[in-house]
Order: structure tokens, then sequence, then C-alpha cells
């Protein structure tokens, strides 16, 4: 940010988001927000909700979230910088002409030589392909069906067996050691000796939706290894926030995206016709990338290599898509491993049947799930059903539950009144959906280990809410509950800036606290943290009553978790310290009558 925090915080005060998005959507006043249909992603029904009050927008179908200026630089493409001078010229407020500090020159000189260089490496590789040298990696790629067109479209290349020509290349155009160490191309080791980060691998660039090479995977030749090597965290690489093959699938104008697990099964896919493929960088999937995801579609078709791993994967991605709004489908590719093997195998009509067919997200973990118990013992029976009971409570909508339901008791044999009675049972142990989600289970059958994190992540999302709401809760938690407490990463930054507004400022801004975050991804996020709603209608005694077993289950998390490492490193006065909180919180009781 280049001007004063003061002066972007007096063009967003007069700037007001119903008005600034009123101009570019139709909204209509229901309640204390304006709905309207959401510009970001295409839908019948309102579900795009502006907040008058919170200065903030928040879609409830896709996600989408944040304040004034991060609705002007998604809507129109523009940085933050070009937001900021719109809003500014749109209420008068007069901007100074901003200098660039030498650190911001320099950070944006970096960024722009990294893409230069990236681009000659990814230049020099394909070269290196075409050569003698890059024979046998010519060679492999023809072995795996991949067409001269196919190679030329991703820029497939070959990083020589040598140590340092890519570094001698790179330094014959006149980049300084500096900048190439910060590449991530090249590495010094402590005797200064220099060599190149890859070589004899085949290389796979990795571009950005603008089509900037911003990294590279490669694969070597031979059994060395790893197998797959990825170019390092840099200024312009952060694989939790990119998706290989997106810059294409981004404009496939096909009606859902394909996720698959690595270079191979994107290039095979697209090759085949099936231009709408992408894949993580050789990391888990994560909530960035299914919030990237989200801008260009509504479902996504999971094609994880068909063995425990990659069913593992698939369960891992499965809560993160649906808590990015995205319907999830997974293709059975049995017999085969993955897509590339199945399109060789089988040819790309098949391919399309089974996408055609793909099954659904929930009864994919169900059958998964089927597979930890034994169930001609009715013992195990009875917890494989309870166990169900307990992820029936994703499902907010009664309709939707009960057809979910219908389709599990139709297929295990079990009476729809009874499934249900189970399903209500635990709904009713519950507060804000999070007091008996499933446990972990140390079953080899790959049971998803992150469904208990989901409930926490509700707790601390309607709490935030709660907060920006009714900011008399503040004192009412105050000694028990704080920043620390809040144990998402994102969600301990936001509460780290709310609780410091209310003490400093006695009120809290939550559109304010989105200028703390750069990415558009964390920016929704953040947004979303605040529009948290409870379900169903509450009375007051039922609201005050949630709030207090929210706070507890907080902070038992909180302190479970600080046992935890007082354990491991062995502190015995702050585990007895921990002990002692435990056990008042188990008879605390926090007063939410007024005054």
């Amino acid at each position: 940010m280049f001007y004063p925090e003061e002066l972007v915080e007096e063009v967003r005060m007069k700037n007001d988001i119903v008005d600034v998005v009123g101009s570019y959507v139709k909204l209509q006043k229901k309640g204390g927000s304006h709905m309207g249909l959401c510009p970001f992603h295409n839908e019948k029904s309102p579900s795009f909700s502006v907040s008058s009050s919170k200065q903030m927008y928040h879609c409830f179908g896709c996600g989408v979230g944040g304040n004034v200026f991060t609705f002007i630089m998604e809507y129109e493409n523009y940085t933050f910088v070009e937001a900021l001078k719109y809003l500014a010229g749109r209420v008068g407020v007069n901007l100074p002409e901003a200098e660039y500090s030498e650190e911001a020159k320099k950070q944006a000189g970096l960024k722009a030589r990294l893409l230069e260089i990236n681009k000659e490496a990814a230049k020099y590789f394909y070269y290196q392909l075409k050569s003698e040298r890059g024979q046998a990696a010519y060679e492999y790629l023809s072995k795996r069906e991949i067409s001269e067109d196919t190679i030329k479209q991703f820029g497939l290349g070959y990083s020589n067996k040598t140590g340092d020509d890519l570094y001698q290349y790179l330094k014959h155009l006149g980049y300084e050691d500096s900048i190439l160490r910060d590449s991530g191309l090249i590495s010094f080791d402590e005797t200064k000796k220099v060599y190149d980060k890859f070589w004899n691998r085949v290389m796979y660039p990795i571009m950005d939706v603008n089509n900037r090479v911003i990294g590279f995977g490669g694969r070597v030749m031979g059994e060395g290894m790893p197998k797959y090597l990825n170019s390092p965290e840099t200024k312009l690489f952060d694989k939790s926030r990119n998706l290989y093959g997106l810059n294409f699938a981004r404009i496939s104008r096909k009606p859902n995206m394909i996720i698959c697990e690595g270079y191979m099964d994107v290039i095979a896919l697209h090759q085949a016709g099936f231009t709408n493929a992408v894949a993580s960088l050789g990391t888990a999937f994560t909530g960035l990338q299914a919030n990237l995801l989200k801008r260009y579609t509504n479902e996504v078709l999971l094609t994880y290599d068909s063995d425990e791993a990659g069913t593992k994967a698939a369960l891992r991605a499965i809560p993160i898509l649906k808590e990015a709004g995205l319907s999830a489908k997974v293709v059975n590719m049995k017999p085969y491993k993955d897509p590339d093997e199945f399109i060789k195998a089988l040819g790309a009509e098949e391919f399309k049947k089974r996408m055609e067919t793909a099954g659904n997200s929930f009864l994919f973990e169900v059958e998964v799930l089927e597979k930890d118990f034994e169930l001609n013992d009715p013992e195990q029976k009875t917890r494989f059903f309870n166990e169900i009971a307990k992820k029936m409570l994703v499902f907010t909508e009664e309709i939707e539950r009960n057809i979910y339901i219908e389709a599990v008791a139709s297929k295990y044999m079990i009476g729809f009144d009874n499934l249900k009675k189970l399903v209500n049972r635990y709904g009713a142990q519950i507060v804000v959906g999070a007091n008996d989600l499933p446990r972990e289970r140390s079953t080899e059958g790959g049971r998803q280990k992150n469904v208990p994190e989901d409930g926490m992540k509700q707790s601390q999302k309607i709490l935030l809410t709660w907060l920006i709401e009714d900011t008399r809760i503040f004192d009412k938690i105050k000694g028990i509950i704080g920043p620390a407490d809040f144990t998402e990463n994102l969600y301990q930054q936001v509460a780290e800036v709310l609780f410091h507004q209310f003490e400093t400022e006695n009120r809290v801004t939550p559109a304010k606290i989105i200028n703390h975050f750069e990415s558009k991804e964390e920016q929704s996020e953040a947004a979303s943290l605040f529009n948290m709603a409870m379900r169903g209608e509450m009375s007051d005694s039922e609201r005050k009553k949630a709030l207090e077993e929210t706070v507890k289950r907080i902070k038992k998390n909180s302190l479970d978790l600080q046992s935890k490492k007082a354990i491991e490193s062995n502190d015995i006065q702050a585990l007895q310290i921990i002990i002692r909180e435990q056990a008042d919180l188990q008879k605390l009781h926090i007063s939410f009558n007024d005054g």
C-alpha cells in the first residue's frame, strides 16, 4: 500500500458500499441487508448480500466477499491502487501523486524481472527438449503419446544433466546472482558453488491465469528422487494459490472443472478434448485453490488416482470444495489408476461417459466409510449408521437432508424414519453445528480427518460474526476468550485486528479489516467470517445459551491444543496452569444478561 492508511480509510468511508455495488448490481432491500444476483457467478435466485452496517458484501452461493475496494478490484479487474484512485475520484477525494518508495519500486521491479527470468528459462528448457541432449525426454513424452502440438501448447521442456548450464545461460543474458537466487531456479551452497535447481528432468512450466510463467515442475528421467520436483516458494510462486492448467481451463467454457493429481493427467485430458482439467501443485488441495476455482465454475469433478492415496486426497478435498460453495462429484476410473491410463486404454468417449455418471461426493464418502466396518456384525453396523447420521448434519436444509437420508436408507436397508430419528438426535446435541461431529478414527479405511476442524471453524466464525453484531459481547468474554484462542490462522489474524479495534476505538469496523489482507481469496475468506448465520430462528434465551456453549467450546479447543504443546515440550509448569483452566472451564457460567 503506497498511500497513508488514514487516506485509504477516508476513501472507503465516503464510498457507501450499497451505492457503489448498486451501480453495478440491481439490489433489493431485505431485512438489514440488500440482496441481488451475484455478478461473479451465474445464478437465478439472489444470494449476493450487501450490508450497509458492515460495509461489506458476501455471496452465499460462491463465497466471494469483501469491502468496497475488493468489489471494484474483482469486478473491474483493477489493482488496489487503481481501485483506490477510481473510488477517490468518485467522491472527490484528492490523492497525492504517490511516489513509490524505494522498497516498493524494488519489489515491483523484482517481480517483473523474475517473470522475465522464468520466461527465458521456459524457452531454454523447450529448446533443450528439441536438441540432441533432450532426446531421452522427448522419447519419454512420445511414449506417453503426447503430441507435438500439446508439447508446444504447454511449453514442455528438458533440463540438461549438466549442473549449471541454465545458470550460465541466464548469466549470459545479464542477470545477477542475487536475483537468480530469488528465482528459485538456481541454488548456491555454503561454498558459493552454483548449480541448477532442476537437472535431467522433463520440465512443466507452471503458468498463472494470465499465461505468465511463475514456476516449474520437473519429472526426473530415470530412477532419481524425488520423482517430481516443484519450484520453491518465491515472490511469484505460491503453490497453495495456483492450479496447473487453469490458464487454459478458465476459458474452456465447460460447465464444470476437472481436478486431477498430476501434470500428465492434465495434459492427457486437454489433449483428449477435456480442456477444463486442472491439478494442484504437488500439495494437498487448499481452500485458496477452491476459491480460485469458484470464480469460473460451480461444479467440480474429482478424478484423483483410484488408489488409497487418491481416495484420501478426494476425501480431504470434498469438504474444502463444499465450504467454498462448489458442488463436487467423484469420477470412477476403475480398473484404471488415473485419467491418463483410462483414456489410453478405453478412449475419450468412455471417459466422457464416466464423467456423465460421476458419483455424488457425499455418497462416495459413505462408501469409503463403509470399508471401516464389518456390516455383518450388528454392533459395527450400528456404529456405522451412527457415523452416517453424524455426517448428515452437514446438510442444513431439511429437504436436502431428507433426500440423502432416503438414499442411504434405501441403499443400506434401514428404515427412513429410524435413520431420520438418529440424525435428529445428533442434531439436537449440537450448537452451531459443532458439538458432536464425527471424531477421528485411526482405521485403515481412509476416513477424512478434518471433520472436527470444520465444526470448530463454524464455532469460530459464528463468534466473530456475533462480536461485530453486538460489541457488548467483548466485555462478557473478557478474560475468557482472546485472539490466541482462534486456532485457524486467518481467523486469528482477523480476531487480533477486531479485538484491537474495539480496545482502541470502542467500536468495530469490519470493512476496515479487509484491507489488512492482500489477496482476493483471503479477503473473501475474511469477509465470510462476519457472515456466519445461526441455523434457524432462536429465542433470546436460546441465543444466549448457544453463545455460552460456543465460547466454552472454542476455549476448550484452545486449551486442549495448549496442553498438547506443553506435553510435547515437557513444560510441567504450563501444563499445571492449563489443567487448572480446564477444570475452571467446566464450571464456568457466562452471564449474557443485559447490564
